[in-house]
């Protein structure tokens, strides 16, 4: 009995750290997710998000598996991981979340990655605020598809953020209008071992742990190529 009262007295303290660690392993799977996914969808030959756009964008958000449900009747909720320019290179990644508003085309019962794109520094700035809602503190629209962007799209004069899903192996621009975006407080602390603000890490003011380099590396590779073109 006494060796069994010291082991859950054992458990107890242990717990919280044991809980730490899970949340810090989720925070660093999100990354890579996010890499991966980035990874894929450049890596497809004609369905991906043109050169020329990719290479124009201030930040680059990625939410791997948005909503493990219907989209009409389940809740509308993903988790993502941005990363902005710096005079350093790409910042290290910010932790927000994305829920309500309408998404576009209504898929059922599957799940999405999607792909947000902010293209100046109005948009940036609203990314900056870790609390906006797109269409109305931000205006987006559904980005084009394909190696090249078109010579007559107005990509660059549509809005502050371009928009991207991937479901099925389909890959298309996606209406995000009323999404809200905010910062994920909890899987920053965990991933940074403390409270780190959105704006600080975004503009490069906090330096990248090991973790991050499975996103920023893939980010870094596809940004370059596509501005080498």
């Amino acid at each position: 009995m006494r060796k069994l009262l010291v082991l859950a007295l054992v458990l107890c303290l242990l717990a919280p750290f044991l809980l730490a660690a899970e949340a810090d392993t989720k925070a660093s799977k999100r990354v890579e997710s996010a890499g991966t996914v980035l990874d894929e969808i450049q890596g497809a030959p004609d369905q991906r998000i043109p050169e020329e756009v990719l290479g124009s964008a201030e930040c680059v958000a990625v939410i791997p598996t948005l909503l493990k449900g219907g989209f009409i009747v389940g809740g509308r909720y993903g988790k993502g991981v941005a990363s902005c320019r710096t005079p350093k290179g790409w910042s290290a990644p910010a932790f927000f979340t994305i829920g309500g508003g309408s998404f576009g085309l209504q898929i059922g019962g599957e799940a999405v990655d999607l792909v947000m794109l902010v293209m100046n520094k109005d948009g940036m700035k609203n990314l900056l605020s870790s609390n906006f809602k797109l269409g109305a503190d931000a205006s987006a629209a559904a980005g084009p598809v394909g190696r090249h962007a078109s010579a007559n799209t107005d990509w660059k004069m549509r809005a502050q953020i371009l928009t991207y899903s991937r479901a099925r192996g389909a890959f298309a621009g996606l209406e995000l209008a009323g999404a809200v975006v905010k910062q994920d407080k909890d899987s920053t602390r965990d991933f940074y071992g403390r409270m780190v603000p959105f704006k600080t890490s975004l503009e490069g003011d906090v330096d990248a742990p090991q973790a991050a380099y499975p996103f920023l590396n893939t980010l870094a590779k596809w940004a370059k190529s596509a501005e080498a073109r």
